[in-house]
């Protein structure tokens, strides 16, 4: 007999068959079962068990094999244990799904009608099956670029929106892994002069029932049920595995290109929902193991995700999962990175936010994850950690997010909008973390498109089936007074500057800068600021209408960034007035410091500053958020005389030498001393 393994956990090809294990605590029997090319079900009881792992070898299963498990034991609710032999579970650890789920109650262990009342109805025929797959790959060549955080501009897409209507990518491969790996996509991203893609979520995620109901499908994919498998939908070579290959592919173009690969990850919760809803994997394997459910009432789930369930990093089996997976796409797939969705769950081990929680210990000591780049969204339902994580992450810096936009908006924000282009000392410094720390982005995937935050007041989601209830309500005025399309020539240019004015900002600000893909095109929604469920046109890049103008204005500005170190600074700039290493200046428009009541004047929307790097050229920001025109007093260059560099206003002109300069209503200048 061939020996099997308790670790790794998942399905391990070994001479003459695979090694199989799987963890429950709370299971007495536990069946590998494979499938045939007509569907028949071969059952395997695993006979060895090591611990809490059941394990054993299972003869003459070879790559491509379709499989899944079953686990039998109790089956009490409201004690938190849901075994229930009937349904057939996917492998936590599969590295690849294929097909899809037929939603009705065989999926569901209990009875839709009665809840208490255990359902036996066999779930194979409506389930996904995993698949055994072969992990070779010529990897040949291939190098992670590794790109500085203070050289890093991320670009957050969507793998099937960027190509599904790119015009130069053949279509049978448009919306894929392989299209994004095309070399016309390739191509935009490096002309634009970004470095990292983050990728929407690429587990292996659920069709939501309800959605289907409405016409609608899940987008974003925030509704994982495999953290190993590549989202099977966006292989254009099949999904019996060949979705792996492809993916590697993808990421060895995009090495190949200089460009970096960022996974948004969704560890905080799966599609299995609460107490009500399927029992797909993890609930049927161990539930109380994998989620953590209500202390005192087992039968209900302790949720900070908003989605039913939260998984139970306070438990080895789940932070297991969790920290195998990321080690399985950093070496296996080769990423580069990870951003956390709602984060703050990961470390919730005790129901407290914890900085020092397990989750981040075990991040923060794993070598496998030290060269990444880890990259926390800071917040759950239940709690706003932003600066509260630890020195070695970023994060989704949602303060930069909201005190820009109130800034060229209309809130009397000045003060806490120019800590935010400073790289937000006051949210990192005391910690001793560097301006790195701070991802600034000004849109995302969950909310309005540049484009359209500055042509709606309010949101337009109608199309989402939920009566324009779902989404944020509330917008800065950035729309010029009429909401959507208009040919008054006045509005449509002052939404261009301020399109100009939040690019700048993010691109001209201390920090990692993140662009929302497509806001350098002027891609719109048609005001839909939650378009989770809309995989259609109103998600999709519409390349047929790109505003050139706009994608040019953000290159160059991404160009200079690049270029010019005091645009970049690695730390914070704040040493005293008269010292050597001081590289920023904030002043008022008059170039004089600002005293302290001046940053609570409302009226005053206007500030300069001034950016500089040793040995290297130096840059004066002039910012004017005012619905006037305010004449700014240049400061004297410190090099050869002010030039001009680049500004929203398209009209604005410099003359030499420059000692006051007009920057109209809601717009900025950066001019340039050349050192």
């Amino acid at each position: 007999m061939t020996t099997s393994y308790p670790y790794p956990l998942g399905v391990r090809l070994v001479d003459g068959g695979v090694s199989v294990a799987v963890y429950s605590e709370t299971a007495t029997v536990v069946y590998f079962c494979a499938f045939d090319d007509d569907g028949t079900e071969i059952r395997t009881v695993l006979d060895e068990r090591t611990g809490y792992v059941f394990h054993g070898f299972v003869p003459d299963v070879t790559t491509g094999t379709r499989y899944g498990f079953r686990a039998d034991g109790a089956w009490d609710p409201e004690n938190g244990v849901r075994h229930d032999e009937a349904k057939l579970l996917l492998d936590p650890h599969a590295r690849a799904i294929e097909g899809d789920y037929q939603w009705g109650q065989a999926l569901f262990s209990h009875e839709f009608d009665d809840p208490t009342v255990m359902n036996i109805e066999d779930s194979a025929p409506f389930m996904p099956r995993c698949v055994v797959t072969d992990d070779s790959f010529d990897w040949a060549g291939d190098t992670s670029p590794e790109i500085p955080l203070d050289e890093t501009v991320v670009y957050e897409v969507h793998v099937k929106g960027f190509t599904k209507q790119h015009p130069e990518v053949p279509e049978e491969i448009r919306g894929t892994y392989a299209g994004l790996a095309h070399p016309a996509a390739i191509k935009h991203l490096t002309d634009l002069g970004v470095t990292s893609v983050e990728l929407l979520p690429v587990h292996q995620f659920v069709q939501d029932d309800n959605l289907g109901d409405k016409g609608l499908r899940n987008y974003w994919g925030y509704n994982t049920i495999g953290f190993f498998a590549p989202h099977n939908e966006y292989s254009s070579a099949g999904q019996g595995g060949e979705q792996v290959a492809e993916f590697k592919a993808m990421v060895k173009a995009l090495h190949d290109a200089g460009l970096e690969v960022i996974l948004d990850v969704v560890f905080n919760h799966t599609a299995e929902g609460n107490d009500m809803g399927p029992t797909l994997s993890l609930k049927g394997l161990d539930n109380s193991a994998y989620y953590r459910l209500v202390d005192g009432d087992q039968g209900h789930y302790f949720d900070t995700t908003g989605t039913g369930n939260s998984l139970n990093v306070g438990h080895p089996a789940a932070l297991r999962l969790i920290m195998d997976s990321l080690r399985y796409w950093v070496t296996e797939m080769h990423v580069d990175g990870f951003r956390f969705d709602l984060a703050t769950t990961l470390t919730r081990q005790d129901g407290d936010a914890e900085k020092h929680s397990a989750f981040l210990d075990l991040c923060h000591q794993d070598p496998v994850l030290a060269p990444v780049k880890l990259i926390a969204e800071p917040w759950d339902t239940a709690g706003y950690q932003v600066g509260g994580f630890p020195a070695d992450w970023s994060e989704w810096n949602g303060k930069f997010r909201d005190d820009t936009r109130e800034y060229w908006g209309e809130g009397d924000v000045l003060g806490t909008f120019s800590q935010r282009v400073m790289g937000s000392p006051d949210v990192y410094q005391a910690d001793r973390r560097s301006p790195l720390a701070s991802v600034n982005f000004v849109t995302a995937h969950d909310g309005f498109t540049l484009r359209d935050l500055t042509s709606y007041a309010e949101k337009h989601n109608e199309a989402n089936g939920e009566d324009n209830n779902d989404g944020e309500s509330n917008n800065a005025s950035f729309n010029g007074g009429i909401e959507g399309d208009t040919d008054d020539g006045a509005v449509l240019a002052w939404r261009g500057r301020q399109q100009r004015n939040l690019l700048g900002t993010l691109l001209l600000s201390a920090g990692v800068p993140m662009i929302l893909g497509g806001d350098e095109l002027g891609r719109t929604q048609g005001g839909n600021n939650n378009a989770y469920c809309q995989d259609n046109e109103v998600s999709w890049f519409d390349w047929a209408s790109v505003d050139t103008d706009l994608l040019a204005f953000t290159t160059s500005l991404i160009s200079l960034r690049r270029e010019n170190p005091a645009l970049r600074p690695l730390w914070f700039r704040t040493a005293p007035a008269d010292s050597l290493l001081r590289t920023v200046e904030v002043l008022a428009a008059d170039a004089q410091a600002f005293e302290d009541e001046d940053w609570q004047d409302p009226e005053n929307r206007a500030v300069t500053f001034v950016l500089g790097h040793q040995g290297a050229d130096t840059f004066a920001l002039l910012m004017n958020a005012a619905r006037n025109g305010v004449e700014f007093t240049v400061p004297e260059a410190p090099f050869g005389e002010w030039e001009l560099a680049l500004s929203s206003d398209p009209e604005q002109q410099v003359s030499s030498p420059t000692t006051t300069l007009i920057v109209r209503d809601a717009s900025f200048t950066l001019l340039r001393s050349r050192a």
